[in-house]
């Protein structure tokens, strides 16, 4: 692309973005907060989800010292529902690195904010290029998809030098004046118009410098390869009630849903006997028969959890055990959404003993 095609293809795009660009509520904001904690949530979130929670994060957090001295648990606890818990903690952590070193002043430019845990290429180039007007380009998902179309890339987008060439190319054609309305507005192209499985060319305000328009391939791009499969877990959950109280532990091995609270639950123990003898093992006795619940199923990026659900009773609430929680105690604590099924019946188990 020359730079005189450059120009009007600049100028086209972001004609299109102040006409048609989402109304979202962090597409005016200038403060570098606001637009990093909306960056963060978009990760592997869908925008029209993210909004409820971006609302409901500020309100608890309103400022970045108050993120920072909030408790981990009660940022885990906001963050329920959104998943890829780590983007959470990694974001409290931010906060505290923000407030107590740099004065409560985010770094202004992306190598400075790439320093920030949990800030990486993407996050520093959308937060540098909207808060602070930095030509830095923003290569997400969607930019992928919109410059492998437009500028014919039919590499392998996974291999790291063709994502790098791209990003390159990308950072190339920010726009000098609106790098951060440049870089929403590619965004906002790839998930409006230039989308996975659809494309609508007539609507689209740069298709006239398209080159998989005009090869007729852009289904096709970008070019990744095949998904790899899930893996399968089978997993036994175990409600387990002591009067009105409900036994819950706290994952906190380093990994998937670290700091999160969930029932006791076994891998490829699915059957009532095979999940009384964990539980046994746990010091558990005196458990009731158990009532068998409901099935579930969840897909994470990387595994599926197949899960079998049972009721138990115990006579006796067993000191290490877990931990033992009432109604008020137990809606106060953050679970993951794996376990939402799960969780409502032992809610519903627990009003009903109120």
């Amino acid at each position: 692309m020359t730079e005189r095609e450059q120009r009007a293809f600049n100028e086209a795009l972001l004609a299109w973005h102040d006409a048609n660009g989402r109304d979202l509520p962090w597409r005016y904001e200038k403060d570098p907060y606001k637009i990093w904690v909306s960056e963060i949530m978009l990760q592997q979130t869908r925008a029209e989800t993210v909004v409820g929670y971006y609302h409901r994060f500020l309100k608890a957090f309103p400022t970045v010292q108050a993120l920072a001295n909030a408790p981990e648990q009660q940022v885990l606890k906001q963050w329920e529902g959104l998943g890829y818990y780590s983007r959470a903690r990694n974001l409290h952590k931010a906060a505290q690195v923000v407030t107590q070193e740099l004065g409560g002043q985010f770094p202004d430019s992306a190598a400075g904010l790439r320093k920030l845990p949990g800030i990486g290429e993407y996050t520093a180039g959308a937060v540098a290029s909207i808060a602070f007007n930095r030509r830095e380009a923003a290569v997400d998902g969607n930019v992928i998809r919109v410059l492998s179309r437009v500028l014919g890339i039919r590499e392998n987008m996974r291999l790291p030098a063709a994502r790098k060439r791209l990003s390159q190319m990308a950072g190339q054609m920010v726009d000098e004046a609106r790098p951060g309305d440049f870089n929403q507005a590619m965004m906002g192209l790839g998930a409006l118009i230039c989308t996975p499985r659809r494309v609508d060319c007539e609507q689209c305000p740069v298709e006239k410098w398209c080159d998989a328009r005009a090869v007729g391939d852009a289904l096709e791009l970008p070019v990744l390869p095949p998904p790899v499969d899930k893996r399968i877990e089978h997993l036994g959950v175990a409600l387990v009630m002591c009067g009105q109280r409900i036994l819950v532990n706290q994952r906190l091995e380093p990994g998937l849903l670290s700091g999160m609270w969930q029932f006791p639950n076994f891998l490829d123990a699915i059957t009532e006997p095979a999940v009384r003898e964990c539980l046994e093992e746990m010091g558990l006795k005196a458990l009731s028969r158990a009532r068998r619940l409901t099935e579930a199923k969840h897909v994470f990026t990387h595994r599926i959890w197949k899960m079998r659900g049972f009721a138990f009773e115990s006579a006796e609430a067993v000191s290490g055990a877990g931990r033992w929680v009432d109604l008020e105690e137990f809606r106060g604590l953050p679970f993951p959404v794996a376990l939402r099924a799960y969780k409502e019946l032992a809610e519903q188990m627990m009003e009903e003993r109120s």
